[in-house]
């Protein structure tokens, strides 16, 4: 039977006095070689009058060149004592009593004995730590020693062997301890200098610097595929994970290819009843086929009132879903029912939001705000003539739609029979081409003016024409209308629709249509029919959404239309935040730097947010705008007010002519477009 391991004893802590001149700060004192503090002579006379009433700590002396008793604790007791001894109010051989520690752990404890007169700095801290660790003593003793935690220790040991500059700089308050942690953990000591040294010359701490390191490369467990995988599933797979020494980074996967393997095989298998041919892939990739549209870009656009309300129901499923999941842990196998139904209801949503088409095959993808999204293309809607047999918007060159944001002309099929007002027929018995010419060209004239003096008549073609041209995609072609006003609805390639912004324009103006073609009447004849109030919401509709400002190149900059862009926003009141903050599709075409200025703008400037990802800081930016319904200025047109000053200084410097440096500054004309296509 094994004996049981008998302790060794602990050496005692002897009490001895010194004579003054053998005692001695001992160099791994952490105050070793400071200047005395403005206390001391206080301290100096109260020894005087009532002697040493707290022994120092002292260790042996070492060597030849050491005194016998070296202090571990009592630097003030002892700086006291040399005062005095240079007053002369004492002698070399002044007793002063001490406690000699021959244990190494006691000794570290000793070192680190808090005084509160000077409190000890972290820096000093971590470097006695750091002379502990060369003693050979353990963690565990170290943390006993000092009474703290064992993690706690490791922590600071962590930090000991950083660049003499970043102690420096930590200890002059230059850094604090969170950034000397995320310093410490670039293996480059030499980088580790060039930081330290940078921040105290007073240039600021280059987080970013760390962090673009630490980041690249990198795939952590906030990672949007962690979420539908989790952590037990990726273990199963034999995928590893490495956590943070001091907990302020997320954990790392250290097997990524592990992740997607994972994640694509759930995907499948959510995605696996959805009653279509199914494409899976993390990012979800550019379809650039002529033959194949997306859906859900329509927006209600061509449906009937009972298609309508069929599309709102299966809207409303789909929201319902969504709330399923919100407080569900998408990694377990309880979820894999509310994920399927999810992403079942979201695909109805969309096939129903238009005229049904076939669906070629279902795109399943890992999104950036959910984790799981899809989005279903077929082949577009047959293409559809003009009420004249004339050419279809496509045949006339007309992008109208291409950015598949708004319905194009074939993805709504044309009304069957489009009411229209009877019109005599033109005179033509014994009439030839020039005289047609000028009857025409006679009879437009003289409409102009009658037009021109009824304001109501001027309102209710222009409104019925705009309705035409951008609602039901009629009659663009020459001939196609009695006005030659022409206008497009809005949209980028690939880009659909922002729910609250010009979405809800595009909603409203489907419903407009719904009821147009329940009316049975033509354009004009409906629009006339419409109370005032109505019809002036019709027109801010239409007028609305045939805005452009799109500005695809820095080098295009669109002066004209945004003078203009300015002008209407001043008098509309424009102020984006009344129903939309910065979401996470916005935030992520900027990088890091401007996001952390959006930060800064809001006043959130937060410590934790340099060391974010990029993922994680549009996160946090999306979150804090949303809290305080904030948005750049810039989204709302607010116009800048000029410095005066400044600008008569740049005509004295003898600089261009505005009007010339434009010109010099923008090679791309602005061709006269306006902030309204029109």
């Amino acid at each position: 039977m094994p004996k049981t391991p008998v302790p060794e004893p602990v050496a005692e802590r002897l009490p001895r006095t010194f004579a003054l001149r053998d005692v001695a700060i001992a160099p791994e004192n952490m105050r070793f070689g400071e200047a005395p503090d403005d206390e001391i002579p206080e301290l100096a006379e109260t020894i005087f009058a009532a002697g040493v009433l707290q022994p120092l700590t002292v260790r042996p002396g070492r060597g030849k060149t050491e005194k016998p008793g070296m202090a571990l604790d009592g630097r003030r007791r002892w700086l006291a004592l040399q005062l005095l001894l240079e007053s002369g109010r004492i002698t070399d051989a002044y007793p002063v009593p001490a406690f000699v520690e021959t244990d190494p752990a006691r000794q570290a404890a000793a070192i680190v004995l808090t005084n509160k007169h000077v409190p000890v700095h972290p820096a000093d801290v971590i470097v006695a730590i750091g002379k502990m660790l060369k003693a050979k003593l353990t963690f565990a003793v170290i943390a006993g020693a000092l009474g703290f935690a064992e993690l706690e220790v490791r922590r600071l040991a962590a930090l000991a062997d950083l660049h003499p500059k970043a102690l420096e700089a930590l200890r002059a308050g230059r850094l604090n301890l969170r950034q000397a942690r995320l310093l410490a953990r670039l293996p480059d000591r030499k980088e580790q200098g060039e930081i330290a040294e940078a921040a105290l010359n007073g240039m600021g701490f280059q987080e970013w610097r760390i962090t673009d390191r630490l980041d690249a490369g990198q795939v952590t467990t906030r990672d949007r595929r962690f979420r539908l995988v989790g952590p037990d599933r990726y273990a199963a797979a034999g995928g590893r994970i490495d956590s943070d020494l001091f907990g302020e980074r997320p954990d790392v996967v250290l097997d990524p290819e592990i992740l997607q393997s994972a994640w694509i095989a759930r995907a499948e298998a959510l995605s696996r009843d959805l009653g279509a041919p199914v494409r899976v892939s993390v990012a979800c990739p550019e379809i650039d086929d002529a033959e194949l549209e997306p859906f859900g870009t329509s927006y209600g656009m061509g449906l009937d009132s009972d298609g309508l309300a069929a599309w709102e129901e299966l809207q409303n499923a789909e929201h319902e879903a969504g709330v399923a999941l919100a407080d569900a842990d998408w990694a377990s196998d309880d979820a894999d029912p509310l994920l399927a139904a999810a992403l079942a209801a979201r695909l109805a949503a969309d096939l129903a939001s238009e005229p049904a088409r076939e669906v070629s095959f279902v795109q399943v993808f890992c999104d950036t705000v959910t984790g799981l999204g899809l989005r279903a293309y077929g082949p577009p809607a047959p293409v559809v003539e003009d009420d004249d047999g004339g050419e279809t918007a496509e045949d006339e060159g007309v992008p109208f739609g291409s950015g598949g944001a708004f319905p194009s002309r074939r993805e709504i099929p044309a009304v069957t029979a489009t009411p229209v007002a009877v019109a005599p027929g033109p005179e033509l018995d014994g009439v030839g081409h020039a005289l047609h010419e000028v009857r025409t060209d006679t009879a437009t004239r003289a409409l102009i003016r009658a037009l021109a003096d009824d304001p109501g008549a001027a309102l209710t073609a222009v409104v019925a024409r705009l309705f035409s041209v951008v609602v039901l995609c009629q009659g663009r072609g020459r001939g196609g209308g009695a006005l030659s006003l022409d206008a497009e609805a809005y949209s980028r390639r690939g880009v659909t629709p922002i729910e609250a912004l010009d979405g809800d324009v595009r909603r409203r103006l489907a419903d407009r249509r719904a009821a147009w073609e329940a009316s049975e009447l033509s354009p004009i004849a409906w629009v006339a029919a419409l109370p005032h109030g109505e019809k002036m919401a019709l027109l801010a509709e239409v007028v609305a959404l045939s805005l452009d400002l799109r500005e695809e190149r820095t080098t295009q900059v669109r002066r004209a239309a945004r003078a203009e862009a300015v002008e209407i926003a001043a008098i509309c009141q424009a102020d984006v935040t009344l129903h939309w903050t910065p979401d996470e599709a916005f935030l992520g075409a900027h990088p890091k730097a401007k996001l952390l200025d959006m930060l800064e703008a809001m006043g959130e400037g937060e410590t934790r947010a340099g060391a974010a990802k990029k993922d994680e800081l549009v996160s946090l930016v999306a979150e804090r705008a949303a809290e305080r319904s904030w948005a750049p200025a810039y989204l709302s047109w607010a116009a800048e007010p000029p410095d005066e000053a400044e600008d008569e200084e740049t005509l004295d410097a003898g600089d261009p002519a505005p009007d010339a440096a434009e010109a010099e500054v923008d090679p791309a004309p602005d061709d006269g477009a306006s902030a309204i296509a029109a």
